[in-house]
Parts: C-alpha cells; sequence; structure tokens
C-alpha cells in the first residue's frame, strides 16, 4: 500500500453533468415510480415523502430537506444535488450516475446495496452512512466530512478521498482496487484495517495506522 508511485493508481473518471435549461418543479408530492426529467427543485420540504423507484434524469435538487424521504430504488442520472440536508434518508440500491453531490448535511443515511459510478461528493457532513454492499465505481470525495462511515462488504474500485476527514470508518469486508487514501485530511479507521488491500496510503498516515495494523496481527507494542 505505501510507497506506491500515484501513477500506479489509475485516475477516477469524473462525471460529467451539463445540465439542460430546467423547468421549475410544480411543488406536488413526491410519486413512487415517478419519471422526473430536466426538473428544478429548489427549497422544497420532502420530509416524510415516498418516491420509491423513481427516476431523476437531468434535474437539480437545491435547498431541499430530506428527512426520512424514501427514495429507495431511485434512479439518479446527470442529476445534481447542493444544499441538501436531512436525517434519516433512504436511498438504498439507489443507482446514482453522473451525480455531482455539493454542501449536504445529512445524517444516517440508507445507502445500503446501492450503485455509485462517476459520482463526486464534495463539501458538506454526513454522518453514519450505511454504504454496506454498495457499488463505488469512479467516485471523488472532496472537502468532506465522512463520520463513522459504514462501508461493510463494499465494493471499492477508482475511489478517492481528497482533504477529507474520515472519522471511524468500517471497512470491515470490503473490496478495493484503486483506491487513494492519501489525500485524507484526517484518516480514522476503527474496523477493517486488514481490507486495505488495493489502497494506497501514504508514509504518515501508515504511521498513523500502525497501531492498529499492529492490533490486527496480534503484535504488542510497549
Amino acid at each position: 500500500m505505501a510507497g506506491r508511485g500515484k501513477e500506479t493508481v489509475r485516475a477516477v473518471r469524473w462525471p460529467e453533468v451539463r445540465l439542460p435549461e430546467l423547468r421549475p418543479y410544480d411543488g406536488g408530492a413526491l410519486e413512487s415510480e415517478g419519471d422526473y426529467d430536466g426538473l428544478e427543485f429548489a427549497d422544497a420540504d420532502w420530509a416524510g415523502q415516498t418516491a420509491h423507484g423513481a427516476r431523476f434524469m437531468d434535474c437539480a435538487v437545491r435547498r431541499c430537506a430530506l428527512d426520512e424521504t424514501v427514495l429507495s430504488r431511485a434512479r439518479l442520472i446527470d442529476t445534481v444535488l447542493s444544499g441538501v440536508r436531512g436525517v434519516g434518508t433512504d436511498l438504498s440500491q439507489a443507482s446514482l450516475r453522473d451525480v455531482e453531490v455539493a454542501d449536504a448535511r445529512l445524517g444516517g443515511t440508507q445507502l445500503h446495496g446501492a450503485v455509485l459510478e462517476r459520482v463526486v461528493v464534495r463539501g458538506g457532513k454526513i454522518d453514519f452512512p450505511n454504504l454496506r454492499q454498495a457499488r463505488l465505481r469512479d467516485v471523488a470525495f472532496e472537502g468532506c466530512v465522512l463520520v463513522e462511515a459504514d462501508f461493510s462488504g463494499a465494493e471499492l474500485e477508482r475511489v478517492t478521498f481528497e482533504d477529507c476527514t474520515l472519522a471511524r470508518a468500517d471497512f470491515t469486508g470490503a473490496r478495493m482496487k484503486d483506491v487513494d487514501l492519501r489525500g485524507a485530511a484526517a484518516l480514522d479507521i476503527a474496523r477493517g484495517i486488514d481490507r486495505l488491500s488495493g489502497a494506497v496510503i501514504s508514509a504518515a498516515q501508515l504511521l498513523d495506522l500502525a497501531p492498529a495494523f499492529a492490533a490486527q496481527i496480534g503484535v504488542r507494542v510497549e
């Protein structure tokens, strides 16, 4: 992990979101299996609403409240989420492709079994995100704070953490390929230190994680 050259880590393919001229949404409640195309949702309160299996394509979701909003199995394609906030948002088994998330303030977000492809998460803070069994490919975390992120059993390929704080992350059973942790501002791994094969860390991070590595292999440091 440590000591690999930067050129050996395949670069993340960034999302290419080019929104067309958007139409403002009329303010009605979301619908399960709804089809939303070329719309702007601004300052909406989606608390407690259900849009299971809905499709959002070429949309912008700005400053919306997502408390207990059910978006399980939803598909978000070529879409921007900016300044969204909420607790208990359900995005389980959702599909996010070519999506930009900026300055989100979320807690307890359910993303287990979700598929994220060409996604950037920039700024903001996400507490206790559940990414168990999720698949992340070409995902960039930039300047955000992730508190107790649960990546148990997740697949991560071409994922970067740049200027991010990872607090008590759980990588139990995770599988990694071309995961770059060197840019993390803080890296605290609570569980799954043994699953970092396929990731690259810096020499300084190796020193910080040395006690965890030692504990993993049963070495006592005195």
